[in-house]
């Protein structure tokens, strides 16, 4: 026969152990791996370059030209120089602060907006929930490039600003996070620690925020590193276009900038291209991994 499970207190008094049986190491998700270590380091590395970019004694004016045009990496270019003879190594960073801050602006506001319409739809319903559902369904049924060529030139006014750019992303961001939200939050409301918190009398807003919350962080939390990744991408889109932040570099601008040598010096669209994939890389696998390690259900004591 068996032996019993081992039990611990949760909301609804006790519950079998399973999870907890498992031998130490034997589950893949206690340990995220080089590739996720790999990944974050990039993204610390880059983001603390692109902060400091304006105060680093190696880093050159991105807007002015300082060297042989179109010249391949040197010593004194560590990444070459454009086709004005511009440091291509100031203008990733430089490029950097703009594609980062937007992607980043853009995914804080659409889980904040996102988030609260998510999991107020998911946990009350009716007519509630089908009136987010609806809106959420109408923006998602756009071609998202369109929607925002629309959105970019409509709030811009035909002068992109990294204002606009970020209010007319954020419009995209919200509706694929209210998505995933609603539906972790409708998952959980049938779950029995849910269900026990009712009956011993919480309130609504204490379910949200003690059993509900903490649940629906993680999943979105993951999720919103790889909407970071989509919206770096329509960033650079948008600037391949000539729709977004003019005044200074980003990197769908560097692209766009070195299209017209892409036969000769084809390093001059290859260095932003190649620093654009390797960061939205390292967004897809820091977020997937995470999901993958924190996707355990957590009951809090009433």
């Amino acid at each position: 026969m068996p032996p019993e499970l081992p039990t611990a207190p949760t909301a609804t008094g006790t519950t079998t152990a399973e999870a907890v049986l498992a031998e130490p190491g034997s589950d893949d998700r206690t340990s995220l791996g080089f590739t996720f270590w790999l990944a974050v380091a990039w993204l610390v590395a880059l983001s603390a370059l692109c902060a400091l970019a304006p105060v680093l004694p190696f880093v050159k004016d991105p807007a002015l030209p300082q060297g042989p045009l179109q010249d391949l990496p040197t010593p004194d270019y560590w990444f070459g120089t454009d086709n004005l003879g511009r440091d291509q190594f100031a203008r990733i960073l430089y490029g950097g602060r703009v594609s980062l801050l937007i992607g980043i602006a853009v995914v804080v506001f659409g889980s904040v907006v996102g988030g609260f319409l998510g999991i107020t739809a998911g946990y009350f319903r009716g007519w509630w929930d089908r009136l987010v559902t609806g809106i959420v369904d109408i923006l998602l049924s756009f071609p998202a490039l369109l929607l925002a060529l629309a959105l970019v030139s409509v709030v811009g006014g035909g002068e992109p600003s990294i204002g606009s750019v970020i209010a007319s992303l954020s419009v995209l961001a919200v509706a694929p996070l209210a998505r995933i939200t609603r539906a972790t939050t409708l998952t959980f409301t049938r779950r029995e620690f849910v269900q026990a918190a009712r009956v011993l009398g919480a309130t609504d807003a204490r379910i949200v925020r003690r059993e509900i919350l903490p649940n629906v962080v993680p999943p979105m939390a993951s999720f919103a590193l790889v909407v970071v990744a989509v919206v770096i991408v329509a960033e650079g889109a948008l600037a391949f276009l000539g729709l977004s932040v003019t005044d200074t570099p980003s990197w769908g601008s560097m692209i766009q900038f070195g299209r017209a040598q892409l036969e000769d010096h084809p390093q001059v669209s290859a260095v932003p291209i190649i620093v654009m994939f390797l960061t939205i890389l390292a967004f897809n696998l820091v977020g997937d991994r995470l999901r993958q390690r924190f996707g355990d259900i957590k009951e809090a004591g009433i």
